[in-house]
Formats: structure tokens, C-alpha cells, sequence
């Protein structure tokens, strides 16, 4: 049902961004991807603020890019300068701590207008946290009508060292 879903954004793919760490096992990116997750949860409610990068208020890449910079990963300030950045994934292989990407509010284009962390993936069901415009830092689904029509893409930051 969701893969008619997919059109993906960019023309050329940027490499994952690396940890500090060369060696880091699987275990250690899934304990960094909880830890991450739950410090942006810590964030929920704080206003939305057009080109917010604080917890006085967040847009949304803004958000995306402060919770990242808390693990040592520099992300540009922008939601389409962030969907050039990692590996671009298919969403059968979405994991939480993935950046899903939006149109804006135009449905017609196809230039990315939003970014959000995926926080939980089952078969069928997305969640993601995001700072949006009504609500500030909150969680959404990729399955409600508003945001399945404005999907686009998801890429993936945090990898592991054995991942090609």
C-alpha cells in the first residue's frame, strides 16, 4: 500500500554521514538511535518558530539539525539542503532515527518543504516527531491523508559500519 506512496527526491546520493566513532557495532548505533530519539522526545511542545534552531522554538530543520548536533553530526539548516545528505532508503527498510521528508504545503511540487525523525516503524505504520507549524514539536503518521500526500522521501544519517 505504501510503496505506491514513494517518489524520491534528489538526482545523486550523497554519502551517510559517519559517526566520530570508526568502529561503532550495531549495538552501539542502536543505543545511540534510542538515546537520540528520546532526547528529541524531551523536546514535545516547545513552539514552533520560523527559522528556530533553540528551545525557545524550532522550525523544523532547525529541530532536526540542534538533536542531530547533540551526537556530533553537522546538518545544514534547511529541509532540502538535509534531504541531500545521508543514503536514501526504500520505506520496507525505515528505521527509527530515519529523516522522512514532506513537499511543503504546494502538493503539486516536488521540492521538500519539511523534515521530520522517524521514531517508530511496524508494517503499515510510520511515526515520526517534527516541528509543524500548529502544534510545535509533536508526532505525526505518515499515514494520515495529509502527510502520505506530501511524502517524499526518507534518508538515513545515523549507519552502521557494516552497512554498504
Amino acid at each position: 500500500m505504501l510503496l505506491g506512496l514513494i517518489a524520491w527526491v534528489g538526482t545523486a546520493l550523497a554519502e551517510p554521514v559517519q559517526a566520530q566513532s570508526t568502529s561503532t557495532s550495531t549495538s552501539e548505533t542502536t543505543g545511540m538511535i534510542e538515546s537520540l530519539i528520546n532526547f528529541a522526545e524531551r523536546h514535545l511542545h516547545i513552539p514552533y518558530r520560523r527559522g528556530g534552531a533553540s528551545r525557545k522554538g524550532f522550525d523544523c530543520s532547525g529541530f532536526v539539525r540542534y538533536i542531530f548536533s547533540n551526537w556530533g553530526f553537522s546538518l545544514p539548516h534547511s529541509s532540502a539542503a538535509q534531504a541531500d545528505k545521508g543514503k536514501e532508503i526504500e520505506i520496507a527498510e525505515a528505521r527509527p532515527g530515519d529523516l522522512i521528508f514532506f513537499k511543503g504545503q504546494n502538493t503539486k511540487s516536488a521540492q521538500v518543504g519539511h523534515v521530520g525523525i522517524i521514531t517508530e516503524v511496524t508494517p503499515g505504520y510510520v511515526r515520526f516527531i517534527h516541528s509543524a507549524f500548529k502544534g510545535g514539536i509533536r508526532y505525526d503518521l505518515l499515514q494520515s491523508q495529509y502527510y502520505r500526500n506530501r511524502f517524499l522521501a526518507i534518508r538515513r544519517i545515523l549507519t552502521q559500519d557494516d552497512e554498504e
